[in-house]
């Protein structure tokens, strides 16, 4: 299977918005390259745009800087109030959870860590009729290779998925709030 990797003019954006390992930049499919999916049945085409997307949250981890968007459909819930006045997210809404390995900043005056290099991208799509025995939720994970500048759908039951996220269930199975700003 082969991955996604830059194509910056296709998608209407000049070359100066190329990414780098560090901060990938604009994706999309190149010229006659197959479409990546994961063994779930999500592309990571289906996410076009997501570069754009308004963040939702954050979080850290020993290994790993998060930063979770969220496209406009489930931007419009969040600021609605889904999932605290009990309604479910409709059907279109897409998250994506972007992971850097950390280093330490080598700029700044104080401790802090920013990201390194870009590893991968966790998907999250609501779909019913695709997904109906997981809460309408279809999760995929995709792996960042620097040095071929492509995604690739990971093979394996797409990080923890579905599983994990039923602990969330009364939040619709999502863990991140609508960070206030």
């Amino acid at each position: 299977m082969k991955g996604i990797g830059h194509e910056a003019q296709e998608q209407g954006h000049d070359s100066g918005s190329r990414g780098s390992a560090r901060y990938p930049g604009r994706y999309g499919l190149r010229a006659g390259q197959a479409r990546a999916e994961s063994p779930s049945g999500i592309a990571f085409s289906d996410f076009k745009g997501y570069e754009d997307w308004a963040v939702v949250s954050s979080a850290r981890t020993d290994e790993v800087l998060k930063v979770i968007v969220a496209n406009p459909t489930m931007i419009e819930a969040f600021k609605a109030g889904i999932p605290g006045n009990g309604q479910p997210f409709p059907d279109g809404s897409r998250i994506v959870k972007l992971q850097w390995k950390p280093k330490k900043s080598s700029e700044a005056t104080f401790a802090v860590d920013v990201p390194d290099v870009f590893t991968q991208a966790f998907v999250i799509e609501k779909d019913g009729k695709k997904f109906p025995n997981s809460g309408g939720w279809g999760y995929a994970l995709f792996n960042y290779d620097a040095a071929s500048d492509k995604f690739t759908a990971d093979p394996s039951p797409s990080d923890c998925g579905h599983a994990c996220h039923v602990a969330v269930k009364a939040k619709d199975h999502i863990f991140h709030p609508y960070q206030k700003r």
